[in-house]
């Protein structure tokens, strides 16, 4: 009997920098899933690939002196080296600049012109350079992009444009008949009532302004705009064409069961890339999958503030299955999780030494030390054990459960609580008392059967999230990887199986100074690399990047206050947080700032200082922060509190 197809993709990487773990998230979710599919016996068609267009790209090959397809050839590079690192099993890795990609997009564009999908007109707005996006000045947010919230300048070109109320009801209609299309259901709402219901803008869909992109083949001073280029890579990577000669490929995996996107980019994925479909008369994805952020001790990464982690750094310290394990454990379904080192340590330790290292582990060295590793079940059964059977069996379907829901760490939630459930098997059981009692030795070797077939079984579960490990295990049992549907019977390890004997260790306890020692050092190798390339470069005054200019309403609405610390400590499990109790006038707050290390708490106690007291509150490391208390930095990163000159009230204005 054939397998049943199964296609997933992530949304293709944008080629103007290195991808940081926040971006790395997304393909490691995505091999999960990839990995369950195939385990439960689909045929599975994994894509991911670069984004590789656009005036950005053109930008950035500029200012480094090369052309623009140098610059993506080593972005494009350096993204699959950490894809690949992060062990994803993709089966293909599209890139944009691939020559059969570029001549399908041409041919996909004159299509819709043709059919008058597509027509030519002058586009006039504000621009936002790094979202390369066009915007109304009734779509912007204060004044800005409300995408990213940077400075927008006014543009003027000629340019092609997609009708997209054309297809709007169709695709409000279809939303209705397939309310599983968008998930998490947020996600579906915010697209209906932020942008269909109040009503579609046609879209910009060609440039002039910029070279480095796909010519349009009937008026080549035109170049493919940003979406309808990148977006078309989930049919062209199929051998998908437009002219109706389509490959096998297309045929046996079209239409897309998911894409796994990021929130950010929902609307491009829910409302442009269904219309173009409708527009090419091809069927719509099963189900669109918005994840949501992984953020850096509460924050969005960004290098320009300095808080960002790569993948191959944290898999230097912690090795490729823990940084898979946090991220895919610690990113709930619908909201934004968070990474930070310390979190990763404590994770590490609790969860991958502690319980799931720890049990195979005791499980191997009793098997070898009380029966030479031979397992065997004398059927020397006691109540206990079939709660631990019970639990075996029922393992698979409630992970099945949530992954079918794309909730994957509640999935791993319930393969690790299986293991909670085996470790205390061993204290009930207690096999170091059974040992030393002669008639209790077919007891001993129930019990140690038991253990190691729920760890089997556990492993063939494991694999899709951690693979190394979970074959690390099979092999260390002398058994395979089972796939799922041998997951609903318990007792497969055949009697007389031995355990092999090793000196490693699956996951190893950290102690956070040790980490904190070793990402410092890294950081410190790599600052020192940076300034080596800029030798050659003329010094300049250390000049923060500021936004562009700003009215004095704009600044009106920041309200800064004088504010007394009257209290300071450490947040707990942070190196660089302090938790202040600040008085203005009669109202007291917390605010966390990072600055334990330039300023003790007992420095802080008594100090006034400057405050914007109008930010909206937020959670860092679990403590809300209800204002901001401003610092300068200086070019060696050095910060350095601003105060009044004389002594002032607390609670009195900045103007």
């Amino acid at each position: 009997m054939a397998k049943k197809p199964y296609y997933i993709t992530t949304a293709i990487a944008y080629t103007s920098g290195k991808p940081h773990i926040g971006n790395t998230y997304e393909i490691i979710l995505s091999d999960a899933i990839a990995r369950f599919k195939r385990s439960q016996g689909y045929d599975v068609r994994f894509q991911t690939g670069t984004d590789e267009h656009g005036q950005k790209i053109e930008e950035k090959a500029a200012a480094q002196k090369v052309t623009p397809k140098q610059f993506v050839d080593g972005v494009a590079a350096q993204i699959k080296e950490i894809w690949d690192l992060m062990n994803v099993s993709y089966d293909k890795f599209i890139r944009t600049t691939d020559a059969d990609h570029e001549k399908q997009v041409q041919k996909i564009f004159k299509k819709l012109y043709e059919q008058g999908d597509i027509y030519k007109g002058t586009y006039e707005g504000m621009y936002c350079t790094p979202c390369e996006a066009f915007w109304t000045p009734s779509q912007l947010k204060d004044g800005k992009c409300p995408d990213c919230g940077r400075e927008v300048k006014p543009a003027k070109e000629e340019a092609y444009f997609f009708k997209m109320s054309k297809y709007a009801d169709k695709l409000l209609a279809y939303y209705e008949e397939h309310p599983e299309f968008i998930t998490p259901v947020s996600r579906k709402n915010e697209m209906v009532n932020n942008f269909l219901k109040p009503g579609l803008q046609d879209l910009c869909v060609s440039r002039t302004s910029f070279r480095w992109g796909i010519p349009v083949e009937f008026d080549p001073k035109h170049v493919v705009y940003v979406w309808l280029d990148a977006l078309t890579n989930y049919i062209t990577g199929l051998g998908y064409d437009a002219d109706g000669n389509s490959g096998e490929l297309f045929k046996k995996y079209w239409p897309a069961d998911v894409h796994v996107i990021g929130k950010d980019i929902i609307r491009f994925h829910t409302i442009y890339w269904p219309i173009f479909l409708m527009a090419l008369g091809l069927p719509l994805p099963k189900q669109v999958f918005g994840h949501p952020w992984l953020l850096m001790d509460g924050s969005k990464m960004s290098k320009s503030r300095g808080n960002v982690i790569y993948a191959d750094e944290l898999v230097k310290v912690f090795g490729v299955d823990a940084v898979r394990y946090f991220v895919l454990n610690d990113m709930p379904f619908d909201n934004d999780g968070n990474i930070t080192w310390e979190l990763i340590t404590d994770r590490v330790n609790a969860d991958l030494a502690n319980n799931l290292g720890n049990l195979v582990s005791r499980t191997a060295a009793m098997s070898l030390k009380y029966f030479d590793g031979v397992l065997c079940d004398k059927g020397a059964a006691e109540p206990v054990d079939e709660e631990v059977r019970s639990m075996a069996l029922a393992l698979y379907k409630k992970v099945a459960a949530k992954m079918d829901e794309f909730k994957i760490s509640d999935a791993l939630g319930e393969i690790f609580s299986f293991l909670r459930r085996c470790n205390k098997y061993i204290d009930e059981t207690a096999p170091w008392v059974l040992a030393r009692d002669e008639s209790k030795k077919d007891r001993l070797s129930t019990v140690l059967y038991n253990l190691s077939e729920s760890i089997v079984i556990a492993a063939g579960l494991l694999y899709p999230f951690l693979p190394e490990t979970a074959e690390k295990i099979a092999k260390q049992f002398n058994t395979s990887l089972r796939p799922c549907a041998e997951q609903k019977k318990f007792g497969l390890i055949e009697n007389g199986s031995r355990v092999s004997p090793t000196e490693e260790h699956l996951f190893v306890r950290r102690n956070y100074k040790d980490v904190e020692a070793e990402y410092e050092k890294m950081h410190a190798a790599s600052e020192k690399q940076e300034k080596q390339e800029k030798q050659e470069k003329p010094a300049k005054a250390h000049e923060p990047e500021y936004p562009a200019e700003i009215s004095i309403d704009d600044f009106a609405k920041v309200r800064m206050q004088v504010a007394k610390v009257i209290a300071c400590e450490k947040v707990e499990k942070s190196d660089k947080l302090l938790k202040s109790t600040v008085q203005l006038g009669k109202e007291t707050r917390t605010v966390v700032s990072g600055i334990a290390k330039y300023y003790t708490p007992e420095q802080m106690v008594g100090k006034k200082v400057i405050m914007v007291t109008n930010l909206k509150p937020a959670k860092l490391r679990g403590v809300l922060s209800e204002g901001m208390i401003l610092c300068a930095e200086n070019e060696e990163g050095k910060l350095c509190l601003l105060t009044p000159e004389t002594d002032i009230e607390d609670g009195s204005g900045i103007f």
